[in-house]
């Protein structure tokens, strides 16, 4: 049959993958309506590399029509980091991005103890009114436990922004 039109190109084109792949697009492609024909070919290529199209279409048969949309964004999304990190794919830049985070957390510690010194410095009374409502909770934000699954991504601040170790 000619292909659908859910795949973001006129009635009669293929959907990005079955472009890419060089087949007919069915009526019933499972791709169309998540890989449109004017750059879905590049998205699928990805996955086609990483995964494999058969693969690929299964795991998306396998997920409830309602969720497919998501999990073909999911398995964009990693084939794309799987290709620029081999090893890690998209764990580096969780990683990445939970050193960022508890850089973040530290800094703020870093603020509020400030802000407690010049508070202590000023004397009761002596205080400013913005220094007054700041809320001093060094407890609530912990840095002991960062969520990383190893230590050696949880520098705090001994790396570059958006950077990881290996």
């Amino acid at each position: 049959m000619a292909s659908s039109g859910s795949g973001g190109g006129s009635p009669g084109s293929p959907c990005g993958a079955c472009k890419f792949l060089r087949r007919k697009c069915a009526a019933e492609c499972v791709f169309a309506p998540h890989f449109c024909a004017e750059d879905g070919a590049a998205q699928f290529a990805a996955i086609h590399k990483v995964f494999g199209a058969s693969n690929a279409a299964k795991l998306l048969q396998q997920v409830a029509p309602a969720d497919r949309s998501e999990a073909a964004a999911t398995v964009t999304y990693e084939a794309q980091a799987r290709l620029r990190d081999p090893i890690y794919g998209c764990v580096a830049h969780i990683f990445a991005l939970q050193q960022q985070v508890a850089s973040l957390q530290m800094q703020v510690l870093q603020a509020k103890a400030q802000v407690a010194q010049t508070m202590a410095a000023a004397g009761p009374g002596g205080s400013s009114p913005l220094l007054q409502r700041w809320p001093l909770e060094p407890e609530s934000l912990s840095t002991q436990s960062s969520g990383c699954y190893s230590d050696m991504y949880c520098g705090f601040g001994d790396q570059e922004e958006g950077s990881y170790t290996r």
